[in-house]
């Protein structure tokens, strides 16, 4: 069966009612245990084509991501970036950072969007009018493109971190709970990029206290 790539049908509906600002979010980055959580915003013009291969991030190798970057900014009329820190992640939890992240993105965007499309369930903390698509990375254009941003930025910051603290692999894992990151945490500890409320490091930062009185 043919894969379906993500297409532009909502975005061309909206455009058809008159909403010519039409911005698509996603967000990276919820489930690892280090580093911070970033969105992206992306607003294509009314009546642009699809991008040709643009797919959700997570079907696309590292490669492919970072080759569509340019080929996105070049077709969108505003893209921005958002994101929550460490601390705000283990101070207001993941889900309300996550949306705090969003927020942020849409408004770096310059321009107010008529009408807002995000991946996955309603976020009534975001402040904006907004339609929530299951599975939008997969099926929405715009949403795709803004998830390809925000994962190309997170890895990229997450190879930086490495880079800062060997040992923990998160240029390869990129803060993610693998069996080499959960065993340097175990034997290195955990640094400030860490999130102390997320189980896994609680758990070892719990134990090293232990241990240590």
């Amino acid at each position: 069966m043919r894969h379906r790539r993500p297409s532009l049908t909502r975005e061309a509906a909206l455009w058809c009612e008159g909403r010519s600002i039409v911005a698509g979010i996603d967000e990276v980055g919820r489930g690892p245990l280090a580093g911070p959580v970033v969105a992206a915003a992306v607003v294509f013009p009314m009546g642009t084509k699809p991008i040709r291969g643009l797919d959700d991030s997570k079907v696309l190798t590292a490669l492919q991501r970072q080759k569509f970057v340019p080929k996105i900014h070049e077709r969108a009329a505003a893209v921005a970036v958002g994101a929550a820190s460490v601390r705000e992640i283990d101070r207001l939890n993941i889900r309300r950072a996550s949306i705090l992240a969003m927020a942020r993105a849409l408004h770096r965007l310059g321009i107010v969007p008529a009408h807002v499309l995000i991946d996955g369930l309603p976020c009534p903390e975001l402040g904006c009018e907004h339609e929530a698509i299951v599975d939008g990375d997969a099926r929405c254009h715009s949403i795709a493109a803004a998830s390809i941003i925000a994962k190309v930025l997170r890895d990229a910051l997450m190879d930086r971190l490495a880079a800062r603290h060997p040992g923990y692999c998160w240029e390869t894992n990129k803060g993610y709970a693998t069996p080499e990151h959960l065993e340097a945490i175990q034997r290195l500890g955990p640094t400030r990029h860490h999130r102390y409320s997320f189980e896994p490091v609680a758990q070892i930062e719990l134990l090293t206290i232990s241990a240590t009185t």
